[in-house]
């Protein structure tokens, strides 16, 4: 089930390998933004697998980060409250400051916050 989704974590620290790290940043803002930019779309793929479990349509899944909050909410969160504040914090941290702003360089903030994605995965079910 959740392999896929793996998948796109591997591929991410892949891709962070390809840059060199000089002062324990990475050195190569393109490498970290697409790390970061896979990470998180495995991070939806997971939540999209469970959401195909719970009943949803491919056509239902969420397309919008406010409709996968929602769908964290009505269909996951009941059992954990803290998958939401997890999903948004991976969404601030690999989504807008890794990928969208390419604000992160330290190497270990950077595999901190794909390690994050990973364990967020490891919740679903």
């Amino acid at each position: 089930m959740k392999r896929e989704a793996l998948r796109y974590i591997e591929n991410a620290k892949e891709i962070l390998n390809k840059s060199t790290i000089e002062n324990n940043r990475y050195a190569d803002a393109k490498y970290v933004k697409s790390a970061c930019g896979v990470a998180y779309l495995g991070v939806l793929e997971a939540i999209n697998e469970v959401l195909l479990k719970k009943g949803l349509s491919k056509k239902e899944l969420p397309k919008k980060v406010e409709e996968y909050r929602k769908a964290l909410q009505k269909y996951l969160s009941v059992h954990n409250g803290k998958l939401l504040k997890e999903f948004d914090d991976i969404y601030d941290e690999l989504h807008i400051a890794g990928y969208y702003r390419g604000l992160l360089h330290s190497t270990t903030i950077v595999k901190d916050a794909i390690k994050s994605a990973k364990d967020f995965i490891g919740k679903l079910h």
